[in-house]
């Protein structure tokens, strides 16, 4: 059954593939992979014309807010599956909101602001904030996730993430995987997600082995280094010094 909201603590942290390595071997009889233990995952970010909502998250404010579109797997074409979500974090928690649509029906929808006739909760929720926002898709983010369950309370979940990509063009799902990379080669970014507390004996693990929590967005960090207008800017003076230098 697709479960449509989440509630739940997320601390992020960032590993290298050898971290990786050594964290699964302390913590691995703990853990079992999750039912789908290995998959893709593509996004499209929402945002305002002037990149308003991501520009706010990243000043760290209590309460902040996006709206995505998400995709798992690959060789997304128009009759996939997809997940329109809202997500929310209030004092540390996360709230997330979702409903699942065709492709089509997403795009018709979330891109050309055409009606679609459904009427249930959540969805009255997303549109209330693509049309409040004045939202329109403005990033894709995607990446390779491999996911563990704790075996002691099932409520604990290890997510780690790898190949994150990026592109602020071509903005459709079915586009196929592939932009500019958000993070460097050899790093890991890890997730875990909990309904309460992190226990002590996992608090222990990771301060024994020096892993700390670490402030990281995703579509952050692809605008901060590819989408600012200074970067952009820089990047395009930089391109040019080199072609007269030829």
């Amino acid at each position: 059954m697709l479960q449509e909201v989440f509630k739940r603590y997320e601390k992020k942290y960032l590993l290298t593939e050898d971290g990786f390595r050594r964290l699964m071997l302390a913590v691995g009889g703990s853990f079992q992979p999750d039912q789908y233990e290995q998959y893709q995952i593509s996004n499209i970010y929402f945002d305002t014309p002037d990149c308003g909502l991501i520009r706010r998250s990243l000043e760290k404010p209590v309460y902040k807010e996006k709206l995505r579109l998400r995709a798992y797997g690959t060789g997304i074409g128009q009759d996939s599956q997809v997940f329109p979500e809202l997500k929310k974090k209030y004092d540390q928690v996360v709230y997330k909101r979702r409903i699942q649509m065709s492709l089509r029906e997403a795009r018709d929808c979330f891109y050309l602001g055409k009606e679609t006739g459904r009427r249930d909760q959540i969805f009255q929720e997303l549109d209330y904030v693509m049309k409040r926002y004045g939202l329109a898709p403005m990033a894709y983010i995607a990446y390779e996730r491999q996911a563990y369950t704790c075996c002691l309370d099932r409520e604990i979940r290890l997510t780690f993430d790898w190949n994150l990509l990026g592109r602020s063009w071509d903005l459709d799902l079915s586009s196929g995987v592939w932009g500019d990379r958000i993070l460097e080669k050899g790093l890991v970014l890890m997730e875990l997600k909990t309904a309460g507390a992190v226990p002590l004996w996992l608090s222990h693990v990771f301060s024994q082995m020096e892993i700390f929590p670490v402030s990281f967005s995703k579509y952050g960090t692809y605008y901060q280094r590819y989408m600012v207008p200074e970067t952009v800017s820089v990047k395009a003076a930089a391109r040019e010094g080199g072609r007269r230098c030829a």
